[in-house]
């Protein structure tokens, strides 16, 4: 079941960087701000649903419990919705998902993970896979390094770097918290972030409106589709790190490549012919991943 569930959350999350980026303007000094905000409203909406339905209690405790963990998430997609501003999706998305594969290393030398060798070899396609697309974005997008020592004098290629370590190192905590060591549930730990995030965008809306900024849903469709595939994605996530992180972790950070092909097809961002063969050598390594757990 949980590669059911990390494949929706590969999908959602694919999705939601393809609104993040349609939603980002660059001539919007408070874009990324804004679009923290309304995945803050969608996430809080999702979790008072979701306990009302589920019947479930949480309690401040809680989530101060599971507070590093979603300081980790919430800081790296706020320091990638800025980056989404300067530097194109097939670019900044392979870099910061990088951080998953990381991940899954970890966990395999600090809690002397034992895979069997098709586990092994799906998880080392995906590896080589969003590596060198992460290189072949960087080595081909000459026009966007142009774009990047105009806007940032060549400091925008460091926002998805930040990323990748910062989610890397929340990744790490959720599949301590929720698999290895299992410190909260997955009900738990979804409503604690969700309420997190929503904490966040409360603080933010305040310091928008001190500066007297404006926040018209009605002109922000793509952020709010960017939300609710953001909240989807997030949903089925905790459920399949909780059943098998050092698997699931690399799985849904493959996320990045179908970015990056959402990015040819609707945002026109070129691609050449070694990119693509990147991009399939991650799915293969995602097909082999789930071929081992049908057949487990």
């Amino acid at each position: 079941m949980w590669f059911i569930y990390a494949l929706i959350t590969f999908f959602a999350w694919g999705l939601a960087d393809l609104f993040y980026k349609k939603g980002n303007n660059i001539n919007d000094k408070y874009s990324h701000l804004k679009t923290g905000i309304i995945v803050g409203v969608v996430m809080a909406v999702h979790a008072t649903g979701y306990m009302i339905f589920n019947k479930i209690n949480i309690n401040i405790l809680d989530i101060l419990k599971y507070l590093p963990v979603s300081l980790c998430y919430i800081a790296s997609m706020v320091i990638g919705y800025k980056g989404l501003k300067y530097l194109e999706l097939s670019i900044s998305s392979p870099i910061q998902n990088s951080s998953g594969i990381i991940t899954s290393i970890l966990l395999c030398l600090i809690f002397k993970i034992n895979l069997s060798r098709l586990e092994l070899v799906g998880i080392v396609i995906v590896f080589i896979g969003v590596l060198s697309l992460s290189l072949l974005e960087i080595y081909y997008d000459k026009d966007n390094k142009q774009n990047i020592i105009k806007n940032l004098t060549g400091w925008a290629v460091l926002f998805p770097i930040i990323y990748c370590v910062i989610d890397g190192l929340g990744t790490f905590f959720d599949a301590v918290y929720l698999d290895q060591l299992q410190l909260i549930t997955e009900d738990t730990a979804l409503i604690a972030y969700e309420y997190t995030f929503f904490l966040y965008a409360l603080i933010t809306f305040i310091f928008l409106k001190k500066q007297k900024v404006s926040l018209k849903l009605s002109t922000e469709k793509n952020k709010i589709w960017a939300a609710l595939f953001e909240t989807l994605g997030q949903f089925t996530y905790v459920f399949a790190v909780s059943a098998y992180s050092v698997i699931t972790v690399p799985v849904i950070a493959c996320y990045s490549a179908l970015s990056v092909l959402l990015s040819r097809i609707f945002l026109k961002e070129r691609l050449a012919f070694p990119q693509y063969i990147a991009i399939a050598i991650i799915f293969s390594g995602i097909v082999l991943l789930g071929i081992v757990e049908a057949m487990a």
